[in-house]
């Protein structure tokens, strides 16, 4: 299979990660343009729910940039970004309370999320080897050596380290999402009219985590069928 050729079974993965950004940003920006009843900040509706699941030592802060919110588990702190942190919308409040959920995961020892964890800095320094080993692999393949071949298949094992890594954050970030969902319900953070914005919001944004798998699994299969082709 040419490179060309190769990049087919690409497409596919690529056109459904703009529909899923495409998807986030325009939830977001519709959302944000909604203010909720209680006219409740995204750092409020957060810390409310902090406190509710007993988390009082976990600071909130605001950090620079736009949907660059997240939970720091080293230092137990949330960071929302400008968009949400002082922003009295149904978005800003459905993110702020979806990173609140990441930090109850931490607090109950959520599974998923401490394996993810865990995987964090192998997966961070695997990325970086993944595609100048397949190259160079392919390359040396390419001069009958048999370097090649090593180079290849490791460079195939950090790639499923990578896949192993988006697979395990699915399940993370469809519980913080639901986990946001139940307790804006339950706290009022959100009226009942006000669940379906909320729940747009936060499906969206779990069709990225969707997306980026696919990505990953379709770049896979590409090398493979480059690596067969040369075979």
């Amino acid at each position: 299979m040419t490179y060309y050729g190769s990049m087919i079974i690409l497409i596919p993965a690529i056109i459904f990660t703009m529909y899923a950004q495409a998807k986030v940003n325009s939830n977001f920006r519709r959302y944000s343009k909604v203010r909720n009843v209680r006219n409740m900040t995204g750092a409020e509706a957060a810390r409310i729910m902090l406190d509710a699941g007993g988390l009082r030592n976990v600071q909130i802060e605001q950090t620079r940039g736009s949907l660059t919110d997240h939970y720091d588990p080293r230092k137990r702190v949330l960071r929302l970004s400008q968009s949400v942190y002082s922003v009295n919308s149904i978005a800003a409040v459905s993110v702020a309370c979806h990173e609140a959920g990441h930090a109850l995961q931490h607090a109950e020892k959520y599974k998923p999320l401490t394996i993810r964890n865990s995987i964090v800095p192998v997966v961070s320094f695997a990325s970086n080897l993944t595609w100048p080993l397949i190259v160079l692999g392919i390359i040396l393949l390419s001069n009958g050596s048999y370097m090649g071949d090593i180079l290849f298949n490791i460079g195939v094992i950090t790639m499923l380290a990578v896949i192993l890594f988006h697979t395990i954050t699915l399940p993370v970030e469809f519980n913080a999402s639901s986990r946001a969902l139940k307790q804006m319900d339950e706290l009022g953070i959100i009226t009942e009219e006000e669940n379906t914005g909320a729940n747009k919001v936060l499906k969206a944004a779990a069709m990225t985590y969707v997306a980026a798998l696919a990505t990953a699994i379709a770049n896979l299969l590409r090398i493979l069928a480059i690596r067969g082709n040369r075979n």
